[in-house]
């Protein structure tokens, strides 16, 4: 089965490719449409909403199976104005570069001291005209991890923030852990769970 995943992010793409590996699935992205890519407003306030959205319009433009993700970031013990949730990029109406983002939330760890924090994600999933499943739960949301001030020296285009992420149990930075210890970080098992389920 071929399925559409709804990213122009070739990393994100990369890393589900090997998460969703056991499945009988041909994973491609919106590059690999070489066609015209429907802009999607991603103005749900909750990683769902924007989800939905992003799965509905492309699979209103290419009708085939597509699932989209999305991720909202929360800080323990920050308040409100300066929790990013969904808008992880978007800092006061300004779309941050990766190293714009690095700069912000570095200067967050260094404001509050080291962030406890976690990605709240969902996912949507549209097989046919009669089907769509979608989920947002502990499951598919991150494990703690700390988010620090100093970044690591590596940097990877499109996961910015690795580079200030660190692994509460061992301590080492996310780009100091194994391949596949990172992409649980990136991919929670839950997804693998989720497609099991309604791959069927």
């Amino acid at each position: 089965m071929k399925i559409l995943y709804g990213t122009g992010n070739p990393a994100k793409l990369e890393a589900m490719r090997r998460r969703l590996n056991k499945l009988d699935i041909d994973l491609i992205g919106l590059k690999d449409m070489n066609t015209e890519i429907p802009e999607v407003t991603e103005d749900g306030k909750t990683p769902l909403e924007n989800a939905v959205k992003k799965a509905s319009a492309y699979y209103a433009a290419f009708n085939i199976p597509v699932f989209s993700c999305d991720s909202g970031l929360y800080f323990d013990n920050i308040p409100d104005e300066d929790q990013p949730g969904v808008h992880v990029r978007t800092v006061k109406g300004k779309y941050l570069s990766d190293e714009e983002m690095l700069e912000h939330y570095s200067a967050l760890a260094k404001k509050y001291g080291d962030l406890t924090a976690r990605y709240k994600n969902a996912v949507s999933l549209i097989t046919d005209n009669e089907h769509m499943y979608s989920a947002m739960d502990s499951s598919i949301e991150s494990m703690p991890f700390i988010m620090t001030e100093k970044p690591h020296n590596i940097r990877k285009k499109g996961f910015p923030l690795d580079s200030l992420s660190i692994d509460i149990k061992t301590g080492k930075y996310f780009y100091d852990l194994e391949a596949d210890a990172l992409d649980r970080f990136a991919i929670e098992d839950g997804f693998l769970d989720f497609f099991i389920k309604y791959l069927k």
